[in-house]
């Protein structure tokens, strides 16, 4: 394992907040349903690629036992320790475009739009590759992130909109200001969450949006095989409306 992580600060934005702008409630435990069915072998092992403060996979070792999860945020891996019903998730500070270990996993995953942090396609491809490497034969490698037809139609062919997104407790909300020059792959966004006290906190993100194409692409390089696109959690069949997308891939030797 490379012994130099490079941490893009997205832990020291976020990691105070991350669990109000992503609750550990019932969307992650839907989601971490369905991964628990799309896991071909529990007993194979699960690897969890940005895992975080383990919205998902603290839920999911409920279901299939112990995960390792990678991030590159030592904020993020600390309230992972820290946090209630952890005790199956052990985490493991690296980058995921160069991980490497000696043990192989029935699951791969990376979900909440991890792979766009990395901003080049390289990089991108870099982090399939390692995912790729982890998985035994027969293995799954399940991708959430970013769909870049659907943030291009909220944007209207305009560099620059806002939008704001009402959260279920009263007063509380996010607004986010988007760039996005046409053209570009790199989407900025400058979120400011709102409480319902009224105090706000503000974080920036830079991410890298696909399509499902590309990340086949990805996956074929790295020697596995497609196998299905989703619009959501749900596993309704994928469409471009969508901000974010999931897809799935085998590994067949």
């Amino acid at each position: 394992m490379n012994s130099t992580v490079d941490d893009i600060g997205y832990g020291r934005q976020f990691a105070a907040w991350y669990d109000r702008l992503f609750p550990m409630g019932a969307e992650a435990t839907a989601a971490a349903d369905v991964l628990g069915r799309l896991h071909p072998d529990p007993a194979a092992g699960t690897l969890e690629f940005g895992v975080g403060t383990g919205r998902i996979a603290i839920p999911l070792s409920a279901k299939v036992g112990a995960i390792t999860g990678v991030d590159s945020s030592t904020e993020m891996l600390d309230l992972l320790a820290a946090a209630p019903g952890a005790t199956d998730v052990t985490g493991v500070r690296a980058n995921i475009r160069d991980y490497t270990e000696t043990r192989h996993y029935g699951l791969v995953y990376a979900v909440c739009g991890t792979l766009s942090m990395l901003l080049t396609p390289e990089d991108q491809q870099a982090a399939i590759h390692r995912a790729a490497e982890r998985l035994v034969p027969g293995g799954r490698l399940v991708i959430e992130t970013g769909n870049r037809p659907a943030v291009e139609a909220i944007h209207e062919g305009l560099a620059r909109t806002t939008l704001f997104t009402p959260y279920p407790e009263p007063g509380t909300g996010l607004q986010t200001h988007s760039t996005l020059p046409p053209g570009s792959d790199l989407w900025q966004c400058s979120h400011i969450w709102y409480e319902s006290d009224g105090s706000t906190r503000v974080g920036n993100e830079l991410s890298r949006l696909t399509t499902p194409e590309e990340v086949d692409a990805y996956a074929r390089t790295a020697g596995l095989t497609p196998e299905a696109h989703y619009s959501s959690w749900d596993l309704a069949p994928y469409t471009e409306q969508y901000p974010m997308f999931l897809a799935t891939y085998t590994k067949t030797a």
